[in-house]
């Protein structure tokens, strides 16, 4: 696989929690901008309209009219949002949390305390981001690549059990399979005409949670939301002191490096995953490279990509 190879040529040994896709998951959610979006879905007649998910202003404005009903502001005494560097690149471990999830919820360590090996399944995985990049279609700005090594992400109900990768490029995203993927499924195709990477500032989008915060014993500011009646969990960490890519390197530009993503993917078997949890272990502000990262869609991928039809809700008369 080539970013299986690249994983390795490039050496790093990281984790990142960047697939915020994983909240289009989130349909049932609750709220004024969930019942907004959901109305707004509800009218969807289209392919590309039935291809843009409620991401709570992550990776779009659906439902978020006016901005102001998908932002969280803090309240006296909470710590103020961290940023994103402009570009990264990093690989994460995952993990597939299917049992005792409720007694030790996330976000976790590395690996997660309180479970053991029994309770859930390790991959891994790398994602590469450039908030500076526009794309040939000037579409949008901002580049992302999450690749997943053996084991896709698992908020689909279906087997999991092959490498892919979620791009996008500008407003646009896309949906990558490689040369393990199930037979008869497509090599490409089109994930969303409107899911945009995450901005450096997309943490305003979640609200603080000090409950979770208190785990690590306190190292940590935890984000996260639970939508709809299912209690979809949604939730970003990051450490709470500043650290440098380079410690040895007094000189080096101090930031809050990402500690974990964590989400609730499908409970079905498969993919039996109540609770994902994406963990860094090396988060490095250093500029991807194209060619090798979301070039991929121009080799891979042909002029028009047929739509995904990874939801139920995408494709009504045809199913993947």
């Amino acid at each position: 696989m080539l970013m299986c190879n690249l994983r390795f040529a490039i050496g790093y040994r990281a984790a990142v929690a960047v697939l915020l896709m994983a909240f289009a998951s989130a349909a049932s959610a609750s709220g004024r901008e969930a019942d907004a979006a959901r109305a707004q879905r509800a009218k969807a007649k289209t392919p590309a309209e039935r291809h843009i998910y409620y991401t709570g202003g992550v990776h779009n404005d659906l439902g978020c009219r006016p901005p102001s009903r998908c932002i969280h502001p803090r309240k006296s005494g909470e710590p103020t949002d961290p940023l994103y560097p402009q570009w990264w690149v990093s690989t994460w471990t995952m993990y597939r949390v299917f049992a005792n999830y409720d007694k030790f919820p996330p976000p976790y360590a590395a690996p997660p305390q309180g479970l053991t090996p029994a309770d859930y399944q390790v991959s891994y995985g790398a994602t590469y981001y450039d908030s500076t990049y526009v794309p040939a279609d000037k579409d949008g700005e901002g580049a992302m690549m999450e690749y997943y090594d053996k084991f896709c992400l698992p908020i689909f109900p279906s087997a999991n059990t092959y490498s892919c990768a979620f791009v996008s490029l500008g407003n646009k995203a896309f949906f990558l399979r490689y040369d393990d993927r199930p037979p008869g499924t497509q090599q490409c195709c089109k994930f969303s005409p409107k899911n945009h990477p995450p901005r450096r500032d997309f943490i305003k989008h979640l609200p603080y949670d000090a409950q979770r915060s208190r785990h690590l014993d306190g190292t940590i500011q935890a984000y996260a939301r639970e939508v709809g009646p299912q209690k979809i969990l949604f939730g970003y960490a990051f450490y709470s002191t500043e650290t440098s890519d380079d410690p040895a390197n007094p000189a080096a530009p101090k930031y809050r490096h990402p500690q974990s993503f964590y989400f609730s993917g499908s409970p079905t078997d498969p993919p039996n995953a109540p609770i994902v949890s994406q963990n860094y272990t090396s988060f490095r502000a250093e500029r991807p490279n194209p060619e090798t990262t979301w070039g991929q869609v121009a080799r891979m991928c042909p002029a028009e990509p047929e739509w995904c039809c990874l939801f139920e809700s995408d494709c009504p008369k045809k199913s993947e």
